[in-house]
């Protein structure tokens, strides 16, 4: 099971489900039923069907994970903590689950497991390491620009200003153990609340992410209010140095 801080800034939209989820969870239930029993309370609607939750086995054998989804509305899921923040995602998020999903079930359509594309390989970043991020025009431009000097220290206060949200469930399960390198896939976007209704398949295929130490961000970890917290060149590089990914 978890051995999880709750209080960690960036659990804050996943805290009263996941409590509550992973208590039974640790007691023994199977995680694909504690989820549907979530969902009596939210029903979440797919193209193929209400979505439910159901064990690892019942994906075929030879058949890709999104098609499953795609065709069925149901979300294979294990017992571990990757399929846990998934599904709190699901919960959290549905209409960006959803739509990630059917640009995956489409991209399947058009070229087979055999050939991702571009859109798929950026939907699967966004799925798996993704942070929406709505910020006051020089934090968007600073974190663009990877100038970290001025986007953690000079504008700091304007943080205040700003809602970041890890959606990622991957990268939620590697803050269960929270190292100063860990970098989310950031997407600028004008309003969190739209930010899913908003996404554009075209945009998205060209990767506009942006990459953030999620630790460096002001109230999310206690150390980066030390003055040399930023000076770390290996994780805190400037633009010239970093390769994409």
């Amino acid at each position: 099971m978890l051995a999880s801080d709750w209080n960690a800034a960036w659990l804050a939209p996943y805290r009263e489900p996941g409590q509550r989820l992973h208590g039974r969870w640790a007691a023994g239930t199977p995680l694909a039923e504690l989820l549907n029993e979530a969902l009596r309370c939210r029903p979440i609607e797919l193209p193929a069907g209400r979505l439910r939750f159901v064990p690892q086995q019942a994906l075929p054998p030879g058949e890709a994970y999104e098609a499953f989804v795609a065709r069925t509305a149901c979300v294979p899921t294990r017992d571990n903590a990757h399929d846990f923040f998934n599904g709190l995602v699901w919960l959290r998020q549905p209409l960006l689950k959803t739509r990630l999903n059917a640009w995956h079930g489409q991209g399947l359509a058009a070229g087979g497991e055999g050939r991702r594309g571009a859109l798929r390989d950026a939907l699967t970043v966004l799925d798996e390491n993704g942070a929406l991020l709505q910020a006051p025009p020089a934090l968007a431009q600073a974190l663009a620009a990877r100038d970290w000097p001025r986007l953690f220290t000079e504008l700091r206060p304007l943080w205040q200003q700003a809602r970041l949200e890890l959606v990622g469930h991957a990268l939620l399960e590697k803050l269960l153990q929270p190292r100063k390198p860990i970098c989310a896939h950031v997407l600028l976007v004008e309003s969190l609340d739209g930010a899913a209704a908003a996404l554009d398949a075209g945009v998205l295929a060209g990767k506009p992410f942006h990459p953030l130490p999620v630790l460096g961000v002001p109230g999310w970890w206690a150390a980066n209010a030390l003055p040399d917290f930023y000076a770390d060149a290996t994780v805190f590089r400037p633009r010239r140095q970093l390769q994409s990914s």
